[in-house]
């Protein structure tokens, strides 16, 4: 695995050049999206002011002008920005994926398939699921491959209307374990203990029957961060280790975002919940911005390298 600052030597004085004619399209999108969107502004304002004059006008029409205006400038983004993004992907981190290891293989449309996401059995089933950059390989003869995923849920109302809540939307990684458990252990965010403490938090969290048997752990560390459930106690025991331990709660850090993850099968899937594209290029921010590069280095680095921060090539336990 590169390193850090050998990754942003590379990312300076390989791609620099690059991300300078990138940053001129950037600016010209983005003037064509903020003046074509001034229009359509403009024309909405003008449209309801000249409805209002003849009293023409209701809370629904103004909702629905609203949203339409949204919609539309929405729309003419995805539009005028395609080959934009299109060409920070496969400019910039194709380029960027191949330097932290050549054999690794990028497809930016494809993403983690929906069988995959519901077999970590972490979130519910999704009605759609989404994503891109989609990245898979094999790291020290370990299998690995990771995407932006965004999973959603389809409500519907008493008068028929449709609406979406977000499941999931972050880094979705799978990677073989070596080991195939027997019973199936959960690591989660610990929200109720947070938000209610210790007392009400507990009893809050011995009550998710579904995740099976709420398992304490002697790390006080881990037990702020997490909390753990299993179906077979001993074998989560033996599993997180006092080092495992350490190292999840070292990419909790790294991360510093929700990450929730589950030992299934002879697999171990990790979610972290950024809420965005990862992997998008900045729109209303300059692409030579330092902070922004290594935010993408960073993640890539970070994610590339799970398998040797969880040591998970380290053959601790054998498959049976």
């Amino acid at each position: 695995m590169k390193s850090i600052s050998a990754l942003t030597d590379f990312y300076y004085k390989e791609l620099y050049p690059k991300l300078q004619e990138l940053e001129s399209q950037r600016k010209r999108v983005r003037f064509r999206v903020l003046l074509i969107s001034a229009f359509i502004l403009l024309f909405g304002i003008i449209l309801l002011g000249t409805l209002a004059k003849e009293n023409r006008i209701g809370f629904e029409f103004l909702v629905f002008i609203g949203i339409a205006s949204v919609g539309l400038i929405g729309f003419i983004y995805k539009y005028l920005s395609a080959d934009y993004i299109q060409s920070f992907k496969d400019q910039i981190i194709k380029p960027l994926i191949y330097e932290i290891d050549p054999s690794l293989h990028y497809l930016k449309n494809n993403h983690v398939n929906s069988y995959q996401f519901q077999a970590s059995q972490l979130f519910s089933t999704p009605d759609r699921l989404r994503g891109n950059d989609h990245i898979k390989g094999v790291i020290d003869s370990v299998k690995i491959e990771f995407s932006d995923l965004h999973a959603q849920k389809k409500h519907k109302d008493s008068k028929g209307r449709t609406s979406w809540s977000t499941i999931f939307q972050g880094l979705f990684i799978i990677s073989e374990f070596p080991k195939h458990f027997h019973g199936k252990t959960f690591i989660l965010p610990d929200s109720a203990q947070k938000t209610f403490g210790s007392l009400l938090g507990n009893w809050l969290q011995s009550k998710n029957f579904t995740r099976g048997e709420l398992i304490k752990m002697d790390d006080v560390a881990f037990e702020r961060e997490f909390v753990v459930y299993s179906e077979d106690q001993i074998e989560a025991r033996y599993l997180l280790s006092t080092s495992l331990m350490q190292k999840i709660l070292e990419l909790r850090h790294k991360s510093a975002h929700p990450l929730s993850i589950a030992f299934v099968g002879s697999h171990i899937y990790i979610a972290i919940e950024y809420g965005k594209d990862l992997f998008e290029p900045t729109f209303f921010s300059s692409l030579l911005d330092y902070k922004i590069a290594m935010e993408y280095i960073k993640t890539l680095n970070m994610t590339i390298g799970i398998v040797n921060e969880l040591k998970l090539n380290q053959k601790l336990w054998s498959k049976k």
